[in-house]
């Protein structure tokens, strides 16, 4: 699997941090961070489309809900600074993300390693 993912495309990758084998997203949208540790590469300046330039790591540092798009993790790039909000994939069939990570999150706590 690929570190990077392509523009335009739902396929798995390698996690920067966790180094686990991410599989693309079951339902066909993008899976933009590690189910396992919830973080994410900054490498989009709107989502899929690849085409930032930072590379920093994005540290999962909170949790919000949204009516419209649920669950919403909040990253913050540990190279510039952004924060960037990317939708919880509790809906996976194949490999949800760790809910209790989340609800660490959600809670204002670190997420347990």
């Amino acid at each position: 699997m690929r570190r990077f993912i392509g523009q335009g495309a739902n396929q798995g990758f390698t996690c920067a941090v966790c180094g686990t084998e991410v599989p693309a997203l079951a339902n066909g949208s993008y899976r933009n961070h590690c189910p396992v540790c919830l973080h994410s590469l900054h490498v989009d300046v709107h989502p899929g489309d690849r085409a930032s330039d930072c590379g920093g790591v994005l540290e999962p540092v909170a949790v919000e809900h949204s009516g419209k798009k649920g669950w919403v993790i909040l990253h913050r790039c540990r190279r510039c600074g952004e924060v960037r909000r990317n939708r919880a994939a509790l809906d996976d069939p194949e490999w949800p993300d760790d809910y209790d990570r989340l609800v660490a999150l959600a809670s204002g706590g670190a997420p347990p390693q």
